[in-house]
Formats: C-alpha cells, sequence, structure tokens
C-alpha cells in the first residue's frame, strides 16, 4: 500500500471520527452518549434501575467526551492539513476546558464546584468496571498528554509549566504559580488527575467484601447501602444494616474481567498521586480471581464478590473474562516502572485494606502478572483451543473443572485475543486465529455478537455490532508486529464497511443486526475511544505512539497509559522469583518474518487461508447486485463520496480478505483441509448383564464405568499425545464423549476389565484389550490388626477407619473402595513420563472376619537383556458385590531378604517361597538376582522377587515416581551360570511403609494393567483396571 493511500485512508478515517464527535458535542454533550438516528442525547435509564445495559456505563458524567480524549489528542499528532490549525489538538484542549467547567477542577475550594456537580457528586449507580475503564482510564490518559508524559508531536509545554500541572498537592500549585497555558486560554494545572482520583475515590467502598473481590456496582454519592453483608454495613451496635431493596436483595454476581481489569488504571492513579489504595486494591482483586482457578488453570465467567464461588461451570477467552488476560500481561510491561510518587501516610475512612493482611512482594512484583499470563495462555491453549483438525484453529467455550466443550460460539470480544497474542509474542497463534475473525468479517460486513463454529449461523440470535474495536485492534497489533500489507487491507474493509453500513446524518449507529442492517439508535462511547484510534493507527506508521520506546500499553478500553520515568521515589522491587516453569527464554517480540519469495503477503501466502474461510462458510455467501447504504442519498449532493464508501469491495469473496484482486494469482491453490478421525464405538445392552443403577460415575480425573452395556463411545483423533513411553509424542484416539457427556482433553476413563466380560467380542478390532508392559499392580492382603503400613497412625485409628469399609456390606462398600482405588490410580497418570510407580498403597477391600485388608501397590516392571516375563499367572479377583475383597490371593509364602548383595540364600528359600522381599540399593539389580541359589520350578518354589526402594525421589521426576530398573545383563546362578530359566523381577516404590507392609503380608497376588486399541491405535485416555 502506497504512502498516498496510507495518508488519504488516515484522513477519511479522521472525517469517521470528527463525524461522530462534532456530533456528539452538538447534540448530546454534556450527557453520556448519543443517539445518532434521532439526533438526540442517551442518558441514563432513571425509570428503570434494572436496564443495567445503559446504567452500568453511563453515570452522567459525560462519559463520551473523556472516553474521547486520547483520541483526540493521538490525531493531533497527525493533522490532515498542514494549516495553522491544528483540529484535533483544539477540541482537545476545548474537551479539558469543559471537564473541568462541568465537573470541577477536582480540588475542594470553589474551583472544585462545576455546572454540574463538584467532582463526580452524582446519584449514579454505575458499574464499577465501566466507570473504571472508561472515566478512570480517560481521565488518566488524557493527563498524559495534557503534561507531555504521552507524546503529541509539535506539544511542548514549557518544562516548568509540565512541572506544575503534574503536582499533586493543590495547595503547592496554588502558591506556585500557574500551569500550562493552552491557545484557548485555559490553564492545565492537574484538573484531570484530580478529577481522576475523585471518581476513583467513589468507588472505594465497592471493595469492601470479604473477598477482595469487589462488588459489580456502586453508587457514586451513597456507596454501597444496597449490599447488606458489606462490612461497610456492619454496625458495631446493631449489627448488619439491612438493605434490601424493593426487587429483592442486590446481585453480588461479578465477573473476572471486572474484578480483575482494575490494575493498570489503579495502579497508575496511585503511582501518579502517593495514594497506594488504588494499586493496593486492584490488586488484591486480580489476585482474588487467579488464586480461585481451577486445578486445570482455567478461570470462571462469574464469581459471587461475597462468598467467592464460581457461579456457573463455563469458560472461554471472551466476554466476561477477556481483558482479565489481557491485564494479566499488560501488568507485567506497566509494572516494570518502578517510580512513583511518595506514598501518602494518611488516615483515610475509606479504606478497605484494614479488612486483610498486605499483599505479598511477589503479589506486587511485574513477574507475577507475567506468570499468571503463561499458566493461563498454557491453559487455554491445551483446554479451549481446537487446532488445524477443526477446519481452522479456534476457540470453544470449556467446563471450568475439566475443559471439556460445553458450546460452540465465538463472540465479537474474543475478538482482541490475536492482539493480545501478538503483543506476547505468540505471533503464529495470533495470526491464524485472527484469520477465521477476518473471514467472519468478510462474511458479515462486521463481527456479529456471537457466531457458532459448530453450526456456521449467529447463535442465539445474537446478530447486533454495536461499533465494538476488538477485531481492529488485533489488526493494529499484527501489522505491527508483521509488517504485512494484509493487516492495511483488512483495516480498509472495515473502514469501508462502517462507512457504508452504520453512517448516519448526525453520527455513527451501531447495527442491530448483521444480516439485514437494521440500525440501532446509539453510538458507543467506545467507537470514538477505541475503533476510530486503532484505525487511525493502522494507517500512520509513523505516528510517535507507534515508535515510542516506552512500557506504554493501551487498557482494555483504549486509552494509553505508562508510569513516568521520574516521579520522585523508587518503589521497593521485590526480590527475583522463579519464573512459570523456570523459562528463561529471552523476552522480546520476534521480527517481522520476512517476506516469502515472490509475494507480496506472507498471510495471504499462507496454505490454510481458505481452512478459515471454509470454517466461516463464505462459499454459502449470497451474491449483492444492489448497493446498500444510507449513503447513497447522502451521496446525490455530495461529491466526496465515492463507490467505495458505499459498497466495501472486499466483501462476498470466497477467501478472508486478502489483497487487491490484481495482487492475487489466477491460479492460486490451498492446501488441503486436514480431517480428524472420528468414529463412535457402542456397546449392546444385554439382559443378562446385572441392573446398575450409575453406570457413569464421576471420580478425580475422569469417570468410572461401572456397567458398560448401553455405553456409547465418541472416539476422535485430535493431535499428538503421550502414550505412557519414552518414545515421541505419537497420534493416538481420545474418548471425547460417553454418550452425551463431553470430557475434557486432560479426563481419563477408568474401566475394569471384568466389565466388558459378556460384552465386548476379544475379536473386535476397535476395542482391543492390549496387556500394559511396563505397569502392574502388586496385591497385599496384610492383618488390619498390625497396622496400616501406610500411615503412622495408631492400630486403633487404622481399624476405625477400615471398619467404615466393612460395616457397609453392601454394593456400595465396593463401589467406594473401587473409587478408591481409582483415585489412587488417577494420581499416578499425572505426569506423562516413562512408566513409573508412585510410593503410595491403597485399601480396596476389608475382611472383617479375617481382620485382613486389601492393599493395591503399583509395581513397574524392570528392562535391559536380564528382564524375564512374567508368565500368565492367574490374577488377583476383583472385590465382590458384598463388600468382601473377593477371594484368596496366589501366594503365602514370603521371605525377606533385605539387600541380598554381601551373600547368597540358603538353597531351601527359592524352594519354599513364593515370592522373595529384596530392599533397593547397595549393588545392581542384577547383583541381587545372582545371589539367589538355582532351583527347580514348581508351584510351591519361588515364583517373584519385589524389590522395595526407598528413594522419595528420583532426579528429573516428581515426587513419588520411579524409573524402571536396569537389568544390565543376562540373569545368573551363584556359581556364575546362565539361568535357563529368568525369574521375573518388579519393583514398588513405597520405602519403610510398604517394607513393612508387605513383610507383613498373609498373602501377595497380582492384576495387570491393560490398555486398549483401535484399529491398531492407542486410546490414549482409557485405562483398564
Amino acid at each position: 500500500m502506497t504512502a498516498g493511500q496510507m495518508h488519504h485512508l488516515r484522513k477519511e478515517t479522521e472525517d469517521i471520527f470528527f463525524h461522530g464527535f462534532e456530533n456528539y458535542m452538538k447534540y448530546a454533550f454534556p450527557e453520556d452518549e448519543l443517539r445518532p438516528i434521532s439526533c438526540t442525547p442517551l442518558t441514563r435509564d432513571r425509570e428503570n434501575p434494572a436496564h443495567i445495559e445503559v446504567n452500568d456505563a453511563l453515570g452522567n458524567y459525560s462519559v463520551t467526551l473523556i472516553d474521547s480524549l486520547s483520541t483526540l489528542a493521538i490525531l493531533a499528532s497527525s493533522p490532515s492539513t498542514k494549516k495553522s490549525r491544528n483540529k484535533a489538538l483544539d477540541y482537545f484542549q476545548d474537551g479539558v476546558r469543559n471537564i473541568v467547567k462541568y465537573y470541577g477542577d477536582g480540588s475542594d475550594g470553589p474551583k472544585g464546584e462545576g455546572i454540574r456537580a463538584r467532582g463526580f457528586d452524582l446519584d449514579s449507580k454505575i458499574q464499577v468496571f465501566e466507570t473504571v475503564i472508561r472515566g478512570v482510564g480517560g481521565l488518566l490518559s488524557a493527563h498524559l498528554f495534557a503534561v507531555g508524559e504521552l507524546p503529541i508531536r509539535g506539544y511542548t509545554p514549557p518544562p516548568a509549566e509540565v512541572a506544575l500541572a503534574q503536582t499533586w498537592n493543590r495547595e503547592e500549585v496554588l502558591h506556585s504559580g500557574n500551569g500550562i497555558r493552552w491557545t484557548n486560554g485555559f490553564i492545565y494545572d492537574g484538573q484531570l488527575l484530580r478529577l481522576a482520583h475523585d471518581l476513583a475515590d467513589r468507588l472505594i467502598p465497592a471493595f469492601y467484601t470479604a473477598t477482595g473481590l469487589p462488588y459489580p456496582r456502586v453508587n457514586l454519592r451513597s456507596g454501597i447501602p444496597f449490599y447488606a453483608n458489606s462490612p461497610l454495613n456492619f454496625d458495631p451496635e446493631e449489627g448488619q444494616c439491612g438493605a434490601e431493596g424493593a426487587n429483592g436483595p442486590e446481585i453480588t454476581e461479578t465477573c473476572s474481567a471486572g474484578a480483575g481489569s482494575l490494575v493498570l488504571e489503579f495502579t497508575l492513579l496511585s503511582r501518579l498521586t502517593g495514594d497506594t489504595r488504588f494499586e493496593d486494591l486492584a490488586k488484591r482483586a486480580f489476585w482474588a480471581v487467579w488464586n480461585r482457578k481451577s486445578d486445570i488453570g482455567l478461570i470462571g465467567a462469574g464469581i459471587d464478590a461475597e462468598n467467592g464461588q464460581w457461579n456457573g461451570p463455563f469458560t472461554g477467552i471472551g466476554a466476561s473474562v477477556d481483558s482479565f488476560f489481557e491485564y494479566a500481561f499488560k501488568s507485567h510491561i506497566l509494572l516494570s516502572r518502578d517510580s512513583a510518587k511518595k506514598p501518602m501516610f494518611l488516615n483515610h475512612t475509606k479504606d478497605p485494606r484494614q479488612l486483610f493482611v498486605p499483599l505479598s512482594n511477589d503479589e506486587h512484583s511485574a513477574s507475577a502478572f507475567l506468570d499468571t499470563w503463561k499458566q493461563a495462555h498454557a491453559a487455554i491453549k491445551r483446554h479451549l483451543y481446537r487446532g488445524h483438525n477443526y477446519q481452522h484453529p479456534h476457540y470453544i467455550q470449556g467446563d471450568l473443572f475439566t475443559g471439556a466443550a460445553r458450546l460452540f460460539w465465538i463472540d465479537s470480544l474474543s475478538a482482541y485475543y490475536p492482539g493480545l497474542l501478538t503483543l506476547s509474542g505468540e505471533l503464529d497463534e495470533a495470526v491464524e486465529v485472527h484469520l477465521l475473525a477476518t473471514a467472519l468479517w468478510t462474511r458479515y460486513s462486521a463481527l456479529p455478537e456471537r457466531w457458532n463454529a459448530a453450526t456456521g449461523d449467529i447463535d442465539g440470535g445474537l446478530g447486533w455490532w454495536g461499533g465494538r474495536p476488538e477485531f481492529i485492534e488485533s489488526t493494529w497489533y499484527l501489522y505491527r508486529a508483521t509488517q504485512d500489507p494484509w493487516y492495511l487491507y483488512t483495516a480498509e474493509m472495515t473502514l469501508r464497511d462502517i462507512k457504508r453500513r452504520c453512517w448516519t446524518k448526525c453520527g455513527w449507529a451501531g447495527l442491530q443486526n448483521v444480516q439485514t442492517g437494521e440500525l440501532s439508535d446509539r453510538m458507543e462511547s467506545f467507537f470514538l475511544g477505541e475503533t476510530t484510534k486503532y484505525l487511525f493507527l493502522l494507517f500512520d506508521s509513523d505516528h510517535p505512539l507507534n515508535k515510542l520506546d516506552e512500557p506504554v500499553v493501551f487498557t482494555t478500553e483504549g486509552h494509553p497509559v505508562v508510569i513516568p520515568r521520574n516521579l520522585g521515589y523508587k518503589v521497593p522491587r521485590p526480590s527475583s522469583r522463579t519464573s512459570f516453569d523456570n523459562v528463561t527464554e529471552p523476552q522480546f517480540c520476534p521480527a517481522p518474518p520476512p517476506p516469502i519469495p515472490l509475494s507480496v503477503s506472507n498471510t495471504a501466502a499462507r496454505a490454510d487461508v481458505y481452512h478459515a474461510a471454509a470454517l466461516a462458510r463464505l462459499h454459502l455467501m449470497p451474491s449483492r447486485d444492489q448497493l446498500e447504504s444510507p449513503l447513497q442519498e447522502y451521496a446525490a449532493d455530495h461529491p466526496s463520496i465515492f463507490l467505495s464508501d458505499v459498497r466495501s469491495p472486499t466483501n462476498y469473496t470466497h477467501y478472508p480478505w486478502t489483497l487487491p484482486p490484481n495482487l492475487i494469482p489466477s491460479n492460486a491453490t490451498s492446501s488441503r483441509m486436514p480431517a480428524r478421525p472420528t468414529f463412535d464405538i457402542s456397546f449392546p445392552s444385554l439382559p443378562s448383564l446385572p441392573l446398575i443403577q450409575a453406570p457413569l460415575q464421576r471420580v478425580r480425573d475422569g469417570i468410572l464405568i461401572n456397567s458398560i452395556g448401553g455405553i456409547r463411545f465418541g472416539m476422535i483423533q485430535d493431535g499428538p499425545m503421550s502414550l505412557g513411553t519414552s518414545d515421541d509424542l505419537k497420534e493416538g484416539f481420545r474418548i471425547q464423549v460417553i454418550n452425551n457427556l463431553a470430557l475434557g482433553k486432560d479426563e481419563k476413563v477408568f474401566l475394569a476389565k471384568d466389565t466388558t466380560t459378556n460384552v465386548v467380542n476379544p475379536a473386535d478390532p476397535n476395542f482391543t484389550h492390549v496387556r500394559d508392559p511396563g505397569l502392574l499392580d502388586i496385591v497385599a492382603d496384610i492383618p488390619t490388626s498390625l497396622g496400616s503400613p501406610y500411615t503412622s497412625t495408631s492400630s486403633s485409628s487404622v481399624s476405625n477407619n477400615t471398619s467404615k469399609i466393612a460395616s457397609a456390606g453392601s454394593p456400595a462398600a465396593v463401589k467406594s473402595a473401587l473409587v478408591s482405588f481409582v483415585s489412587h490410580l488417577s494420581s499416578l497418570l499425572h505426569s506423562q513420563e516413562a512408566p513409573s510407580t508412585s510410593i503410595a498403597g491403597s485399601p480396596i477391600g476389608h475382611d472383617p472376619e479375617t481382620g485382613v485388608t486389601r492393599y493395591y501397590l503399583t509395581a513397574i516392571t524392570p528392562t535391559g537383556p536380564g528382564v524375564a516375563a512374567i508368565p500368565d499367572w492367574s490374577e488377583a479377583p476383583s472385590p465382590s458385590a458384598s463388600g468382601a475383597i473377593g477371594g484368596s490371593l496366589l501366594w503365602t509364602s514370603i521371605y525377606v531378604a533385605d539387600f541380598l548383595c554381601d551373600e547368597r540364600l540358603p538353597g531351601f528359600v527359592p524352594r519354599k517361597h513364593h515370592v522373595i522381599l529384596v530392599r533397593r540399593g547397595q549393588c545392581s539389580f542384577s547383583q541381587k538376582l545372582a545371589n539367589i541359589p538355582a532351583f527347580v520350578r514348581s508351584p510351591q518354589s519361588l515364583q517373584l522377587v519385589i524389590v522395595v526402594s526407598f528413594d522419595s525421589k528420583e532426579d528429573g521426576l516428581p515426587e513419588g515416581w520411579l524409573i524402571r530398573p536396569h537389568l544390565d545383563e543376562e540373569q545368573k546362578t551363584p556359581g556364575g551360570f546362565i539361568r535357563r530359566e529368568g525369574i521375573p523381577m518388579v519393583m514398588v516404590g513405597g520405602g519403610a511403609e510398604a517394607w513393612e507392609g508387605l513383610k507383613k503380608a498373609k498373602s501377595i497376588g497380582l492384576k495387570r494393567r491393560y490398555t486398549v486399541q483401535a484399529q491398531g491405535v492407542p486410546i490414549s485416555n482409557l485405562i483398564v483396571i
């Protein structure tokens, strides 16, 4: 794209902004927003306080003007004309003057009283989050531009005047001179900063909760009298004050984004003023959300501010969670600068910090926020990301606790995510995800609020686009990172579509329906505050903000903020901490990739461009021959309106918008779309099968199948996965659905081997049992009266515990025992290392008559030339339906041999004992076996050697895991002869507890483990027990 084209598009963007801004000032100011169709102001709905779609954001404080100030400052750096007047700068300075005129200068004196209010002393019940990002953030960003901390080309106020405008203490300003004198006669002496403090101070009551999570709403004048359970409403004499309204108790649910996305604005406010309450409270709220993440690292959408409980099981990357992830990474950038005003030690009447212990140094550190982003991104990529096997990469709505797919809609808010990925250096993922958003915009000439990837249609009738900036924001980030012209042409597409579809004579309307073009009579403040801002920066590569070498970040409302270099005080830096997974890679963004030879755009040359188009169903788009735009009538007497303004030339193609047609090869091809193998396995429901009340039971880490009859497995081969060996990742099937229950990627399916008896055909190629060559279970019957070998409690306490199993005497007891075993087994599956064993044992049954408790110990087989195959011995019986331990075990004679390194055993030992128990260590495993005399095999002779490991942790492995023992030579007798039949050996963990328990065992057996293969490919998440 040529410099002339860029200049023209920049001018068009400027005109879009001024058309909206000037009409807002003409028809709506000082109210909050503009109705662009009726040419009237949009104000709070005071007759319907429950109308939160309007009332949450509109606080009766001229929010559109405040939201627009930073955009005006950005436009002021590149005015479209070189004449004496810089219209954007004039509008910026006039806008600041108008804010002060209506709301005062933020001081306690006479000048603090404005036409509308003293500060923001308004009877407006607003949402904390919206007020912070629009009001506080807009005021702070405009202040930084006003004092020159953020650049406006050609605006260089005198340093002495700037110093006065930056002085927080109003009394010092009054007695030391004036601030920055502007051409409109206004003197700026920090009024916006003081007003930002006034507004934020009115939000403080919302933080009076027991959890650190702020209440979602607050009244700017009266605080939170409507939250009855708040500590702020507790009277020492009268107790908790009642505050229930006419419509019942106030909603206490907030969202992760609302509670966790306050750090940028509040930290900056604290650093500029020295009032540390804001930074502390915002950080505490952030950690209050993150510390409640699920075991798989996901955070939910809604959370109760009073009890800290998630209000629903679903999560995603879009609405209600989006800016939490954004602020995790951007806070890391902002906090990399440690300058601040000296903290004010004031006795605040409003300070919720009194309810909590101070935050730790780690919770204040920039690196803690970076670690949070890395962990959050890893969890999203693992559980919510669908890769190339699903036509084209995208994200789904998943289960908060399991990651299982729940819903398949993609909302327009999630279009921010490619920009965040770009900012954090995840460029490849950003490019591929942005392609789908581009395809959707190409299809609808906007982004519908929700689109369903499964149906290919708008989801739930949510087909509006209110002028949201997220897609354009991500386009800007990607262009800055890649310099690929694709993104400039994508931005041109959005510009043309906005002009074609959203223009009204009094501003820019949102689309109520992206398919029909029906308009909504509202111009949201963020259209001027964000959407036009990012478009302008896209077409102005030389803008100072695009070149600034400072830790500048844009808030979630699009306001650029930075902590100034020298504020007179240094925030103590926390001590160094260990980053996520000890990551030591350099922290820098990748350089723009070099263009592919003979191509113009790397993105246009991608082999998967059409994949995004196919997922968006662009090939189903109808052709449009008629021009349709409100600009048609306007164009009759306005020769400046062109055909390109009336109809976007980029829509209705079979590709996401690439490049002008003359730059696209006529014979261009796309790579083949990958297929993901899927099939179902159904098991018949036979009349002879026992009736099980709950065929499926949720246990730790997955689902336990109690009865296979009538069960259907939905199988998928959706990516490489570990098969539990030391080999590289391999393709494997995964059970993703059982009947209609979706499973997460890390959830396991546990199935007892006996459950498939008489139901599954052993020759079925889709469900073939394969014996695990590395793992099995040692089963031991240990007298309870001797005490459990796995606890340090007394015998009496062990008896009390096991009596709970014994007293049941019902199938429920067996189920309980089986669930206990499954929980133990699932703990072994958290690592994908080579086959290994845990040091823990699990009680699985009890016989009250003999006082014997049955334990399972995970055992691991050896490797090397000395390995002897384990024969097809009879396996230990499964727990019976009566609750008993299920029958006797195979071996009853056990010999304890200690280390077995220095001397050979007597000849009778292998002839008269089934099992020899040996300690690990002091010599090799081969030497231990060489000290066992030769013997003749018989039912009474030696069957198995069990080595007990006392190592609590192997190098490089998690706690409680062991590597397979190695027999480095063929087995020999004490005389040095090669054994004709090797002795089977296994190793268990557990140390002294396992050693003492096995020494006292009455009998020992084994239970094999199995895996299942479908068409010769392992089913990775099915565990046969």
